[in-house]
């Protein structure tokens, strides 16, 4: 009995010394790859050949004896070394395992990712929003007309009722001579608003702050996370890229004088439209853009409006086909320090409208690439050496909207790829409106926004 106990005793520790072995083997070939094996190998070398004898003693007992053609250590590994592959197979393909090296992704792959960056920011967690067709016109809803047509017609027919009174001589009452000097009076703002817009000045600027932000808040990441941001799932982000007190504390400030070009505004998407487009530039962001140059020339800086069409031929590619023509601006005006990418925005459905300055006004979105995916972390061929300095840019545009306009801002929102955003440090994509906006809605936002870009880098 203490016999068949001290056998199954060894049985045991010899099992273990083989699984010993086994780990050790495998744990070499892994670290064989990263050159950090020789010194595990001369210890493998060390105690290979009384482990192999141990473990044959256990399963192979009659080939022990050493033979006569084995003359040394290196012959006896090889010797007991085939004895053992043949017993344990497992070693055998641990040993034949093909070594190769990994990229995280395949040319293939990186151009299937480059089409769909194309068009990515209209991508809500892999799911397509708005395929960038422009509605041709608005339509009524039960209960939910469009606000700007509703306005329409009931000016149309306190107009209609105006005249019908005229014709029938009535005498105006009290209340409609205060309606008729509201009227002239705000005839009188609108034509002061048309000459400061045809002027390019900025409107309506907001002097005081709103509501204040606890930047103590702020440096906590679940409630920066919770409140300011959208992280789609395809792609992560934690504290130490996302550092409230690190991004609000980089100086935004431009340096350029107004002599040379400072801005740079863009559409990588010219197509895009609004509710009421019809097709033509006028009515499309490129018009929406052309606005924010204006205003941004009233507050005094020296803009330059590329308006480029790169999505015609190719929706897909248009990021491909922006960029160079990006680098070339940049390298004609190297004194430019923010380049705005300006998009309209698609959603399922609603309207993203707020009210500003008694104005209709569509709210917009700033839009962050990180250049990386959960599935397989960065993106080193989409590498953006300046990530930081795009997310302290947003981050302090928002924080502004936040304090000074509430509610004008939509929650940044955060996606795995570059989107352009890499060849100055203050770059910035921005979702104005839907399709569901009008045009004069787009335009409104402007307003707000070039303000501020102005508080976040005027010296």
């Amino acid at each position: 009995m203490h016999g068949r106990n001290q056998n199954k005793g060894n049985y045991i520790r010899n099992a273990c010394l083989a699984l010993l072995v086994l780990l050790v083997v495998v744990c070499w070939q892994n670290l064989k790859a990263s050159g950090e094996a020789p010194a595990l190998w001369e210890m493998i070398g060390y105690f290979q050949g009384d482990l192999y004898r141990k473990v044959l003693n256990t399963h192979m007992p009659g080939v022990t004896g050493e033979p006569e053609d084995v003359g040394g250590p290196k012959q006896l590994k090889e010797f007991f070394g085939e004895l053992l592959f043949g017993v344990l197979p497992i070693q055998s393909y641990a040993m034949d395992l093909t070594e190769y090296d990994t990229q995280v992704e395949s040319e293939l792959t990186y151009e299937m990712l480059l089409a769909r960056e194309g068009a990515d920011e209209q991508y809500r967690d892999g799911e397509l929003i708005d395929d960038g067709n422009v509605i041709e016109e608005l339509k009524e809803d039960e209960g939910k007309d469009g606000e700007a047509l509703a306005k329409k017609e009931t000016e149309e027919d306190g107009q209609k009722e105006h005249d019908n009174q005229d014709k029938k001589g009535d005498e105006k009452g009290e209340a409609e001579e205060k309606e008729e000097a509201e009227e002239k009076e705000e005839a009188g703002e609108k034509e002061e608003a048309d000459t400061k817009e045809a002027s390019g000045l900025p409107l309506n600027p907001a002097t005081e702050q709103a509501v204040y932000i606890s930047r103590e808040k702020l440096n906590d990441f679940d409630y920066l996370i919770q409140h300011f941001y959208v992280v789609d799932k395809t792609t992560t982000i934690d504290g130490s890229l996302l550092n409230a007190q690190e991004l609000l504390a980089k100086d935004m400030k431009l340096t350029t004088p107004s002599e040379q070009p400072q801005i740079l505004i863009h559409h990588t998407h010219s197509q895009e439209g609004y509710a009421d487009s019809n097709g033509d530039p006028s009515t499309s962001i490129v018009a929406v853009g052309e606005y924010l140059t204006e205003l941004l020339r009233g507050y005094g800086f020296h803009v330059i409006h590329d308006t480029g069409a790169y999505d015609v031929l190719d929706h897909q590619n248009a990021y491909s086909y922006a960029g160079p023509a990006v680098e070339q601006i940049l390298a004609e005006n190297p004194s430019i320090e923010v380049v705005i990418d300006m998009h309209r925005d698609g959603i399922k459905e609603g309207r993203l409208v707020t009210e500003v300055n008694g104005k209709q006004t569509a709210k917009i979105m700033f839009f962050n690439g990180l250049s990386r995916t959960a599935a397989n972390g960065n993106l080193d061929y989409l590498y953006n050496p300046y990530l930081q300095d795009n997310l302290a840019f947003s981050l302090q545009m928002k924080l502004a909207a936040e304090e000074y306009y509430p509610g004008f801002t939509r929650a940044n929102y955060l996606k795995g790829y570059r989107y352009n955003l890499h060849y100055v440090p203050k770059s910035m994509l921005v979702e104005v409106g839907a399709q569901t906006n009008t045009l004069e809605e787009a335009k409104n936002a402007m307003e707000p926004l070039a303000d501020l870009l102005h508080k976040v880098l005027a010296p």
